[in-house]
């Protein structure tokens, strides 16, 4: 059940995209929930090899190329995903900033400050 809300949650976020930035669009919910999950197997699959093989770059920059790491493979789902569409990196780069503050707010308020802690030994 967490995961289909959290589905949805992402979904939803990325549906926001194209009315707080001119340069993203997503033509109908269905969509979202397509790019949701792509991004989602994306960032769970490739997302940390990307980040094994840029670790000297993403250690020279303290960690900021991350930022570029996840722009990119928000411009890629926008690639293949039909529907969806970003027009440049800098709109990736600024889209998947926001995206990821909308998830982790509402993901925040829904599954509560605490969600994956480990419970408290007595």
């Amino acid at each position: 059940m967490k995961l289909l809300l959290r589905w949805l949650i992402s979904a939803g976020a990325v549906f926001v995209l194209p009315h707080l930035f001119t340069g993203i669009e997503v033509k109908s919910f269905y969509i979202a929930l397509v790019v949701a999950v792509v991004l989602g197997l994306l960032n769970a699959v490739v997302r940390p090899v990307l980040i094994l093989l840029t670790l000297p770059i993403t250690l020279l920059t303290l960690g900021l190329f991350i930022f570029v790491i996840n722009a990119l493979l928000f411009w890629f789902v926008s690639s293949f995903v039909a529907g969806f569409h970003v027009d440049g990196f800098w709109t990736a780069m600024w889209g998947s900033i926001v995206y990821s503050l909308i998830t982790f707010i509402v993901n925040a308020v829904v599954f509560g400050e605490d969600e994956g802690q480990a419970p408290a030994s007595r």
